[in-house]
């Protein structure tokens, strides 16, 4: 394999009844070792870290010169019309083709994906790694960049529908969250697809 360049990809948002999926991708330099204290016992899952120490994450990584990202969402309406594994491989499409750096061919790429994704079949060095972001680095920093970025835009939601909690649950369907979506009805930021049975 010839690759100069990796790309590590995790998607956030696959469960939630509202909101956005999410899909983020880190890109480094093949020869760059990655250094934070996040890493220093070993990778971890992103998930487990407090909402400060994965913002703290994500402003490193957009300080860091030799790192990229990109996030890419995908809202209710393409998910309900399409499903949610359709909406993540379009999400997939657009970080990969923001973060190809100009003039490089696909196949100088190495792209490592999280759980079962997986990038179009023109990057012909791609791996599928289960619990990824446990496992490297830069699918954990990809994981922290989607779920930061998703958060984010679940907050500027809670002001537009503040009687949904989306700030609190970020779109998944906690009890006071159906509770909500009986009282009120939907908004254009469910899932309808993903309400039928519950309400």
């Amino acid at each position: 394999m010839s690759a100069r360049y990796i790309i590590g990809i995790d998607e956030a948002g696959r469960g939630p009844v509202a909101g956005p999926v999410a899909v983020g991708a880190v890109l480094a330099p093949l020869s760059l070792k990655i250094e934070h204290e996040y890493f220093s016992k070993g990778v971890r899952d992103s998930k487990k870290l407090t909402v400060g120490k994965r913002e703290q994450l994500f402003a490193w990584i957009r300080r860091h010169k030799e790192l990229h990202h990109a996030v890419a969402l995908v809202g209710p309406r393409v998910v309900d019309r399409e499903g949610i594994n359709v909406a993540i491989e379009l999400a997939i499409r657009r970080v990969l083709r923001r973060l190809t750096p100009d003039g490089t061919a696909q196949e100088d790429i190495l792209v490592l994906l999280d759980g079962g994704l997986h990038a179009p079949t023109t990057f012909i060095n791609q791996a599928t790694i289960i619990k990824g972001d446990e496992k490297e680095p830069l699918i954990a920093l990809a994981s922290v960049a989607a779920k930061v970025t998703r958060d984010k835009k679940m907050r500027t939601l809670s002001f537009q529908y503040p009687e949904y909690g989306f700030d609190g649950h970020k779109g998944y369907g906690t009890r006071d969250h159906y509770k909500a979506i009986r009282t009120f009805g939907i908004c254009d930021s469910h899932r309808k697809s993903f309400l039928t049975r519950r309400v």
